[in-house]
């Protein structure tokens, strides 16, 4: 019962890029578990269970609950409350996002938890000097209701007991580490925040205590008195605590306070969506991705089903035939995002992207030699020549019951509104519409019909929390932040993993590329150097734009687990790029 191997024919003018998710029982030759040297990453390993997250009291409360006989979803709900407190930067009550559950020898679902347009959302509300930092752009959130939907259908200890961790790290305090007291620093620093009209409260809760304001610090204690007592009313009457009674009440005082669209109806109609996952095959391993308004699972299939024509592995990593062929399929799934993806309840999404006969198309259109130009793959869309923050985790237990969640405000602290009174922080989902109807330019801004404000409406996602299995047994669990990067993200620490043979710590620090259709460029990470100038022009001269991120800027944070089905050992990984912490046991 071992994989196929992947297939030897050489590449004729075609490829992508690939993403898979671990936890299994079946011995998968030929990969690694672990690097000699991790450098600074933070790695875990345990036959009992996994958790890896931005945030390590969060990854504690997790593993904590595993210890206490919880099962993953059980885990998976008590850190995405716990994010709630110590991450305030991504993680939310406030926000909305998806989650992928792969029960063992069954396939994976998604919780939906996405969040909504008001009912008062109109197609042309948003003009171009509408802000992001306002009361109007922000969804009706779908967090909490999507941890209760979790935790009905899969859940195993009450949910009290999983609600309040995250109530005592709020109420209680706790230690902040550089990466928390650097964010905090950030955005009470910026313009945004301090000119912001509605952005008082925000400072209010998290400016230090003290006569004189001054940075947090490492080793700070953090205390969110109104955050806990939101969390309590959560803890003790569930879902409910957040849609219905004193939260709801504060929570439409403060759209009314500065004109946003959400009324106590929009908050109590609010419902997450459990559902299939999108469902793919590469090479014999079942690929699963959250389904729309995510664009993740349906471009990951499609950009796979293309990758399916060509060996990568005859060629180095970051070799110029792999990076332009990975660019390549990038931009054709992204156009197809543009041009067909949006909310399902509302828009007809054409069947043939995930179907391996359109990929193969796909794949004989690519030129080896040259580089399509991206305005060319779309001649119906008239383009026009014009001028964010989530995060992941994921969890396994000792059933091989595994999670990959994805949980976001949209851009770093969302529309950095908090809720007066309440101590939540809101999100600004409402930016990731396409807010000008008919206006798609080079720069990336999109106008079509899919994606288009209606009421009720779940708006477009990037997010990507994906599992790979093979006969039932996951084999991965990745995911990252980095809004229209998180796809690639993954998709490279899955290439990595299977079809380089990297060990989880080497795939991580690996440099990662980028293209989203629109504008036309490579982006590229430059830390190790692998993507050397050489290969930047060899690039250039197939017609490519190019352009490295500069120092310091870094593409995701995939944290992940791999479990090495030989040994039965699960390996946890928390990307370097930022700081996070894995804990198994």
């Amino acid at each position: 019962m071992t994989p196929p191997p992947a297939p030897k024919t050489a590449i004729h003018g075609h490829k992508a890029i690939l993403l898979v998710l671990v936890c299994g029982f079946l011995p998968i030759p030929g990969i690694p578990s672990r690097a000699a040297d991790s450098g600074n990453l933070s790695e875990a390993k345990g036959k009992r269970g996994m958790v890896v997250s931005v945030s390590p009291q969060a990854s504690q409360v997790g593993l904590q609950i595993l210890q206490a006989g919880g099962n993953a979803v059980d885990a998976a709900i008590a850190v995405e409350f716990a994010l709630a407190v110590t991450w305030p930067e991504a993680g939310n009550i406030g926000g909305g996002g998806f989650m992928m559950v792969h029960p063992p020898g069954q396939r994976a679902v998604c919780v939906n938890y996405r969040e909504r347009a008001p009912q008062a959302a109109t197609e042309g509300m948003f003009s171009p000097e509408d802000g992001r930092h306002t009361h109007k752009i922000v969804g009706v959130p779908g967090t909490v209701q999507g941890m209760e939907a979790a935790h009905q259908k899969f859940g195993g200890l009450a949910w009290k007991k999983l609600v309040m961790p995250a109530v005592q790290l709020a109420e209680s305090g706790f230690i902040l580490d550089a990466a928390q007291a650097a964010s905090i620093n950030g955005v009470l620093k910026s313009k945004a925040t301090v000119e912001g009209e509605f952005q008082r409260e925000l400072i209010r809760v998290y400016r230090k205590p003290g006569e004189k304001p001054s940075d947090w610090k490492a080793g700070d204690r953090m205390v969110l008195t109104d955050l806990a007592k939101t969390l309590r009313l959560i803890a003790e009457q569930g879902s409910a605590g957040f849609y219905l009674g004193e939260t709801a009440r504060l929570f439409v005082e403060e759209m009314k306070r500065g004109g946003g669209l959400i009324t106590a109806r929009d908050l109590a109609q609010y419902r997450a969506v459990i559902g299939p996952a999108v469902q793919g095959k590469y090479r014999g391993y079942d690929v699963y991705g959250p389904p729309p308004p995510s664009s993740g699972g349906i471009c990951l299939v499609e950009m796979l089903n293309i990758l399916e024509q060509f060996d990568l592995s005859k060629n180095k990593r970051q070799s110029v035939d792999n990076i332009h062929v990975m660019a390549e399929a990038m931009k054709r799934a992204f156009c197809d995002r543009a041009r067909y993806l949006g909310d399902s309840d509302f828009v007809s999404i054409p069947p043939r992207l995930t179907r391996k006969h359109y990929a193969k198309k796909l794949a004989d259109d690519i030129d080896m030699r040259f580089a399509t130009p991206s305005v060319t793959m779309a001649p119906e869309i008239d383009i026009q020549y014009e001028s964010p923050s989530t995060t992941h985790f994921c969890v396994i237990d000792q059933d091989g019951l595994a999670v990959s969640n994805t949980t976001t405000l949209e851009r770093g602290w969302g529309s950095r509104i908090v809720v007066k009174g309440a101590g939540f922080l809101l999100n600004n989902e409402m930016g990731d519409f396409n807010w000008y109807p008919g206006h798609t330019d080079i720069f990336g801004n999109v106008g079509t019909r899919p994606n288009r404000i209606a009421p009720g409406k779940r708006m477009l996602s990037s997010q990507c929390p994906t599992i790979v299995a093979y006969k039932g047994h996951v084999v991965l669990v990745t995911g990252s932040p980095g809004g229209r990067t998180i796809i690639n993200t993954a998709l490279q620490m899955v290439l990595n993993v299977i079809d380089f043979k990297m060990d989880l710590p080497t795939a991580m620090r690996a440099e990662r590329i980028h293209h989203q259709w629109l504008p036309d460029v490579i982006q590229y990470e430059t830390h190790s150097g692998m993507i050397d100038e050489a290969t930047v022009e060899e690039l250039k001269r197939r017609g490519h734009k190019v352009s490295p991120r500069r120092a310091g800027s870094y593409q995701g944070d995939a944290h992940s687990i791999f479990v090495d089905l030989e040994s039965g050992e699960f390996f946890g990984v928390a990307d370097w790029r930022r700081d996070g912490k894995a804990l198994g046991y």
